[in-house]
């Protein structure tokens, strides 16, 4: 037969093979790799500069024949530029913010969560990965704490990993915080889910000298042609088996007399289904992979949670901070106002010879030390300024750099009355992302255990397979048995065709002419089993050592939470002695300047009583931001924070807040304050040098005292 026509008949064969095997694949596909969908097939288009996040399920693969699933998917570019909400708060080149403005703005644009987002979709990789019976890779699911200041309260630790942590509580990596996890998915082995086609095309032209003329015929070499087209086909499935499909073939010339065929067509396939009967049988065995990725799923989710409480949390803080920052200011502001007007007053009063020249001096440090203390605190301010916008901001350009930022809420104490500690114990163990996290983490365990046991049981494989071989050709021109037919030995010319090729070898193999048929159980017992004894072992005890962890970790945010309630009681009372002491450090400053009016007190009194007042002042503006943090802390470890600041949670994960968010018991600063706080921000023209420099020339006027001598050393 002509080679064309085998070749037309080997594709024939090829499809019908391979579209049974193919057929098979799709009425027992695993539910974790389905199709993908369009969305999900086509390139990643590039993101609009200030557009949310997109989102995508990584959880799907490309359809099967797709080139997508040789090529790869693109993932988009980092989007560092900032949300529009900010560009609406600047007004003049000064953004006014709001602290339900910042934590819309954090939800948006913050580092931290933008960071901790890319979890979520590395959680779903892991779903894909174990669809087809490969291991989890794991994701990092602690807290991102890239974001400087406002530092708060939490039980999570976080790590050095991009992701938060150098390890995964989700059970990748060797655990952290003292607790191992490396079982985790110990087990007997999974075959691979998807399909593979294997195929194999060779062509062989060798040459061989003889050293017998007697077996060669006469030649002193013998040359033979081989071509060889193989294929293969393998896959197994969540039940325990698999099937392996063989197709061989083969054309072979030879100029050897001794060969009876040339050219010969050699065929055979192979088909063999294995089922696993003790180790490795069950779904639970084979899909442990795939359900610990999407438990793993569940603990990103709950983590990223988290990580938004932690961050919201970051940004209340911050915002206090910075509302404590102009507080303060304005306190050294009036200070120091008032330590210039006295020494403007003891000058006068030097110059009519009613008042020591001491005085003066004693004034200018005064001064000194109101101007120190007020450069200490613009500074302060201007460093809560730029801790702010990076927290709310992606990328600090120029003009968003050198903008101030006034807060436009106020402090204030909230008549909220506090559940019981109790109650707030319960809330905060019903809500917590970090007791979902651990429970979700005890389910991974536990099917670590159970499949850990299956994996110590002897190996019992059934085999069932079916197959055939075939051989056909034409009659050597060259064999002995063509020149001779009646030597001893050799085929009868009648019993062979006239012509055979691919196509004859090809249809004996169905003609159940040479079958190869059969059933086979394959058992292997490893003796003593000690690696599998070790991990069966060593996986019950990391479970109890989860529960132990997980019994701590209640332990640990009842007393955090109740903490974290008495320091909100502390603190508001903390408020009250500091008004108490403001009242009197304000009237004992009154009543020393009427004294000193009269006579009756000195200028050294009246400049201590007005260092205690602006000491009061700052101690009281410090107790409103302690209480105010206090309140941040207890929503924060009760995990009260998202559902009291109306904040929803997908708009997170997205990036884009529809809903902005309404943070209760917040006063909104009065016009006047606002405005006040504009003013003494674009009153902030002289930087710290020229303030010295202005101090120190206030210095050189003269006090009516003798100059100070520099001291000699004396001669040796």
């Amino acid at each position: 037969m002509p080679v064309s026509r085998g070749v037309q008949s080997c594709s024939r064969a090829l499809v019908i093979l391979f579209a049974l095997a193919i057929f098979s694949s799709s009425v027992l596909a695993q539910n974790g790799s389905q199709p993908a969908t369009a969305q999900a097939s086509v390139q990643t288009p590039a993101a609009a500069p200030n557009a949310p996040t997109p989102q995508y399920d990584y959880s799907k693969s490309a359809p099967m024949w797709s080139p997508k699933s040789y090529t790869g998917r693109s993932v988009p570019p980092p989007m560092l530029n900032n949300a529009p909400r900010i560009d609406q708060l600047v007004k003049n080149g000064t953004l006014y913010l709001s602290l339900n403005d910042a934590i819309a703005l954090a939800l948006e644009n913050n580092l931290d969560i933008a960071i901790a987002r890319y979890n979520l979709n590395i959680a779903d990789t892991d779903i894909l990965r174990t669809s087809s019976g490969g291991s989890a890779r794991g994701v990092n699911t602690g807290l991102v704490s890239g974001t400087v200041g406002g530092s708060g309260t939490g039980v999570n630790s976080s790590g050095s990993g991009a992701g938060g942590t150098s390890t995964g509580t989700g059970g990748a990596g060797s655990g952290s915080g003292g607790i191992v996890a490396s079982t985790s998915g110990v087990g007997p082995a999974v075959d691979s889910f998807d399909p593979t086609i294997t195929g194999t095309f060779q062509y062989e032209n060798a040459s061989s000298p003889q050293s017998n003329s007697l077996f060669s015929g006469g030649l002193s070499s013998i040359t033979q042609k081989t071509l060889t087209n193989n294929y293969a086909y393998t896959q197994g499935w969540s039940t325990g088996s698999a099937l392996s499909v063989s197709f061989n073939n083969s054309r072979f010339t030879t100029d050897s007399p001794r060969s009876t065929f040339s050219p010969q067509f050699s065929n055979n396939f192979k088909a063999t289904l294995r089922q696993h009967l003790f180790q490795g049988w069950g779904l639970e065995n084979n899909r442990r992979f795939i359900i610990q990725a999407k438990n793993n799923k569940k603990i990103s989710d709950t983590s990223f949670k988290a990580q938004i409480i932690s961050t919201v949390s970051q940004i209340q803080n911050i915002y206090w901070d910075l509302v404590n920052a102009y507080e303060n200011m304005k306190v050294q502001e009036r200070s120091l106002e008032f330590a210039n007007r006295t020494l403007s007053d003891n000058r006068k009063q030097v110059e009519i010879g009613t008042l020591a020249p001491i005085e003066i001096v004693r004034a200018q440090s005064q001064v000194a030390t109101s101007t120190q203390a007020l450069i200490v605190s613009q500074t302060n301010l201007q460093y809560q300024e730029l801790l702010m916008k990076n927290a709310i901001t992606r990328n600090l350009d120029n003009t968003l750099g050198a903008a101030p930022v006034v807060p436009t809420d106020t402090m204030t104490i909230s008549n909220e009355v506090l559940p019981s500690a109790e109650e707030l114990v319960k809330t905060a163990l019903d809500k917590s992302p970090d007791i979902a996290s651990s429970m979700i983490d005890l389910q991974n365990r536990d099917l670590t255990r159970r499949t850990s046991r299956n994996a110590m049981k002897p190996t019992l494989d059934l085999l069932g397979f079916y197959g055939a071989s075939s051989l056909a050709g034409t009659i050597n021109p060259a064999s002995t048995c063509a020149v001779n037919p009646t030597l001893t030995g050799c085929i009868p010319t009648g019993s062979i065709p006239s012509a055979t090729g691919y196509g004859t070898a090809f249809g004996n193999l169905f003609d159940n002419s040479s079958p190869d048929k059969g059933v086979a159980v394959q058992l292997s017992i490893p003796l003593r089993n000690r690696a599998a004894q070790a991990d069966q072992v060593r996986s019950e005890l990391e479970y109890r050592q989860a529960q132990m962890r997980l019994q701590q970790l209640k332990n640990t945010i009842a007393i955090t939470v109740r903490n974290a309630a008495y320091a909100v009681q502390q603190n508001k009372a903390g408020i009250a002695a500091a008004q108490a002491a403001r009242d009197l450090a304000m009237q004992s400053l009154d009543a020393e300047q009427k004294k000193y009016a009269l006579g009756a007190s000195t200028s050294y009194l009246v400049l201590q009583a007005s260092r205690d007042e602006a000491q009061a002042e700052s101690n009281l503006v410090a107790a409103m931001s302690a209480y105010e943090k206090a309140r941040v802390a207890l929503d924060q470890v009760t995990a009260a924070t998202l559902e009291k600041n109306g904040i929803v949670l997908q708009e997170a994960v997205t990036g884009a807040v529809n809903s902005t968010p309404s943070v209760p018991n917040v006063v909104r600063a009065s016009d006047a304050s606002i405005q006040s706080t504009q003013q003494m921000q674009q009153q902030m023209q002289l930087t710290p040098d020229q303030q010295i420099q202005q101090l120190q020339q206030q210095m050189q006027q003269p006090s009516g005292l003798p100059a100070v001598q520099p001291q000699q050393p004396p001669k040796q």
